[in-house]
């Protein structure tokens, strides 16, 4: 009879980790098609849907005006609308420049 199997020590998950860490961004780059942009709107896609568009209750955010998602982004971070859930959490981690890419990203997705 076989012995039951072994968590994996810790030595063995910290070198994963370190190999993931730096083989993953070479294996991005190598391809060159996710962009910065792209990579700060994953978090948006367990709410508002696969490129922003909402199957359900919460916005769809795809294809708005750039200028009125930058507004709203910063709205959320900076002075948050009565009654705003998650979102201000989420926005607080994000300067302008991150905001402005959120922004065009999602403005140039046909909703």
């Amino acid at each position: 009879m076989l012995p039951p199997p072994q968590p994996p020590t810790l030595r063995a998950l910290f070198a994963a980790l370190t190999f993931a860490t730096i083989a993953a961004p070479g294996l991005v780059l190598a391809q060159g098609t996710v962009s910065e942009a792209q990579i700060l709107a994953g978090p948006c896609a367990s709410c508002h849907g696969p490129a922003g568009q909402s199957p359900g209750a919460i916005p769809s955010i795809a294809g708005l005006p750039e200028a009125e998602l930058t507004a709203k982004l910063t709205a959320f971070r900076d002075s948050p609308p009565a009654g705003t859930t998650v979102m201000t959490r989420h926005m607080k981690g994000y300067d302008d420049d991150q905001i402005a890419a959120l922004a065009k990203f999602f403005a140039e997705v046909e909703g």
